[in-house]
């Protein structure tokens, strides 16, 4: 049985990316799908060297299928001729707030302020220091990605409402509708967004975002049939369903 690869939140961290892909290879998943569960950017140091694997791997004919997360979108929405700013952050919340990580997302462009700069030349700057292609990557982000018994997306789900009328809000942000749901899919929903100790698997879902934007290790997971794997490095470890 084929496997399908799925690569948990990254953050701007690219020398835990190499590390991913270069397991993926030495299980022999060469020419397999591999899933990126979205938020290349923010947090991280080299959220631009991120972006430069992806879109590479992209115009190669990688196998792969890149998934849209809310920081994406938050660096996506920056860049528009007009900046626009995403409204399910919280009051006072921006994507250059301290804990966002749009300034890192920046600075591995090579764009800086100091405190009395205005947004529209920090904007100006990042306009020129953004390559199209990174934006176009951006640009053509899936929100969901089906196939095997096995939904991929970056957040989760609103229990009760058909996949076709998922909204794009809630397949980036939705976190404790989702989580607390008894609802039993039509497939195993594998998600990132909100971090988690460990990769975790709940029975209907499973967690893959393990806080690489914070330092801690990026997971990767290896699905064949109703098997589940995390890639370590020592090999594969069984993710055996909680409870």
């Amino acid at each position: 049985m084929t496997p399908i690869y799925a690569v948990g939140d990254i953050h701007g961290q690219r020398a835990m990316l190499d590390t991913a892909l270069e397991r993926i290879e030495q299980d022999g998943g060469s020419d397999a799908r591999v899933v990126f569960l979205g938020d290349y950017v923010d947090r991280g140091p080299d959220s631009k060297g991120v972006i430069d694997v992806l879109s590479a791997g992209l115009d190669d004919g990688r196998n792969w299928v890149c998934l849209k997360g809310n920081h994406d979108r938050m660096f996506e929405w920056f860049m528009q001729d007009e900046p626009r700013h995403d409204p399910h952050l919280l009051v006072g919340y921006h994507w250059f707030h301290e804990r966002i990580g749009g300034i890192e997302t920046m600075a591995s462009y090579g764009v800086t302020w100091s405190e009395h700069t205005r947004l529209q030349a920090v904007h100006a700057n990042a306009q020129d220091a953004v390559p199209p292609e990174h934006l176009s990557f951006l640009q053509n982000l899936h929100t969901s990605h089906e196939e095997a018994g096995h939904l991929f997306v970056h957040a989760g789900l609103r229990p009760g409402i058909p996949l076709h009328d998922q909204t794009e809000e809630d397949f980036l942000w939705i976190r404790g509708e989702f989580h607390d749901a008894p609802t039993n899919f039509p497939f195993l929903v594998v998600h990132g967004h909100t971090p988690v100790e460990r990769a975790t698997h709940y029975g209907t879902r499973v967690n893959l975002d393990t806080g690489a934007g914070y330092g801690n290790p990026l997971t990767i997971a290896c699905f064949e049939g109703d098997a589940c794997f995390t890639l370590t490095s020592d090999g594969r470890q069984r993710l055996a369903p909680v409870g």
